[in-house]
């Protein structure tokens, strides 16, 4: 009998890979995506000082109120923008993208797309 493994235990390896390979400083914080079935978060994170430095999620009120739905497209895209607007405000210019194990396609590719039209670079 052939034991599969789920989706969420595939993605969870894949995501220690990853961070195996990259880390943020305090000069090139590290972007972490997460996405949900109903929501997607981002974080800009400096693993030295274990520090969140700025945050955004579709569940905070003031990003939730313009959109429509918080679980397709078009969410993750002004919730990348945010994400870069909030990043730029503290000072934040470059930045280390973090998948969290999701493929890089849809909703995380969209988000990225948006965070560097914003003004972020990685």
């Amino acid at each position: 009998m052939i034991n599969k493994k789920s989706r969420s235990e595939v993605r969870a390896k894949k995501h220690r890979r990853i961070r195996n390979r990259l880390s943020g400083t305090a000069s090139t914080p590290r972007l972490a995506v997460f996405r949900s079935n109903k929501h997607m978060y981002a974080q800009i994170i400096d693993d030295d000082a274990q520090t969140t430095l700025v945050s955004a999620a579709t569940t905070q009120k003031e990003v939730a109120a313009e959109l429509e739905k918080t679980n397709d497209v078009a969410a993750a895209a002004h919730l990348g923008t945010v994400i870069a607007k909030r990043a730029l405000e503290k000072g934040i210019t470059e930045v280390v993208y973090d998948r969290g194990g999701f493929i890089y396609q849809g909703k995380v590719k969209a988000l990225a797309d948006a965070a560097r039209e914003a003004g972020l670079k990685f």
